[in-house]
Order: C-alpha cells, then sequence, then structure tokens
C-alpha cells in the first residue's frame, strides 16, 4: 500500500506544473505610477520554498470589488490555479476591498490563516492589527490575501505555508512539495 501511494505522489508531482494566481491589487500600481512589489515578492517566495515545478498567472488590478472578485472565480475556475494569493487592499481605508472581494467567492472561509498572519506581522509592526487578509477555498483553490509590503509577504507566507501543500492535497489540487531547508510542508493526512 506503501508503493501505491508514494507512486501516486510521484504522479502528481510530475504532471504539468501547478498553476499559482498571483493577484497585486493596487490603484497606484495597475496606473503605473509606482512599480509593483508585491506580485513579484510572491514570486521570489514561491520560487524560493516550492520544489514542486510551477507556473505563476499573474495579474495587477485596481482596488475594484468587482473586478477582484471577476479576477479572483477566472484563476480559480477558469485558469486552474491551484492556489492564489492576493497581496495589497487588506487595510482598513475606503478602497482596501480585497478580503470582502475574496470572502464573496468562496465556499469555505480558512480564518486561521489570517489570525497566523497577523500574529507573526505583530511583534514587528504595531498597525498590523488593522490588516484584514484572510483565506479560504472555492472550489480545488485556495486563496490566500497577503498586505502589499514585500516585507509582509515574506512574513506572512512563512507563518502559514507549511499548510498550504496539505490543504491543497485536501481540496483535490496538485502535490505541492516544498524544500525542506526552507518551509517543512507539514502533512498529516
Amino acid at each position: 500500500m506503501a508503493d501505491s501511494l508514494s507512486n501516486s505522489s510521484e504522479d502528481r508531482s510530475s504532471a504539468r506544473p501547478a498553476r499559482v494566481g498571483i493577484v497585486s491589487v493596487s490603484d497606484r500600481a495597475y496606473r503605473g505610477i509606482y512599480e509593483d512589489r508585491g506580485g513579484p515578492a510572491v514570486r521570489a517566495y514561491l520560487d524560493d520554498v516550492l520544489s514542486t515545478p510551477w507556473e505563476a498567472v499573474a495579474r495587477v488590478i485596481p482596488d475594484e470589488v468587482d473586478l477582484v472578485r471577476r479576477t479572483l472565480v477566472e484563476l480559480a475556475d477558469e485558469a486552474g490555479c491551484c492556489l492564489v494569493i492576493t497581496t495589497g487592499g487588506t487595510g482598513p481605508a475606503p478602497r482596501d476591498v480585497t478580503p470582502e472581494a475574496t470572502v464573496a467567492v468562496l465556499d469555505k472561509e480558512l480564518p486561521g490563516f489570517g489570525e497566523a498572519m497577523r500574529a507573526v506581522s505583530r511583534p514587528h509592526v504595531p498597525t498590523a492589527v488593522l490588516s484584514r487578509q484572510t483565506a479560504g477555498v472555492r472550489g480545488s483553490t485556495l486563496i490566500v490575501n497577503l498586505p502589499g509590503s514585500p516585507k509582509a509577504v515574506r512574513e506572512c507566507l512563512d507563518a502559514v505555508f507549511a499548510a498550504v501543500p496539505d490543504c491543497v492535497d485536501l481540496i483535490g489540487g496538485p502535490y505541492l512539495e516544498t524544500d525542506p531547508t526552507r518551509v517543512a510542508a507539514y502533512r498529516p493526512h
């Protein structure tokens, strides 16, 4: 039985690259007023941590709730992303709408992600309590909201990424492997 399990894991990991949506939500980056730094920080983190072949499906969009919702649905339902990571739009400002758009498209919310990310950020940034990042599942896609700061992207992903491969397994996504020297995926199932 153990051989058939390891073979199925190998089969899943040797299939086509896992697709990961990276969505930068920022009016200013969308308009070219400043360079998007959140999306590239997510990509660099995944390059560092994932040992499974993967490909990015990147978007830079303005802070518009309907557009964020449509983009998340498109990446999950049409583009076949097993993981979608957003960066930006998680604060309390009027245009910060990423969590609202995310919750509107989820089948199940996973509040532990937001709790863990805020907890890891709080010792470094007193205003971390203002961040409203969340996560959840839509079909066979895990969606995770991150703040827009590249430093916060790395801190927050470090706080939760050990659970990401198991979550993706549980919802029927591809088998994601991590570099254990960087992040050891935890798979109790």
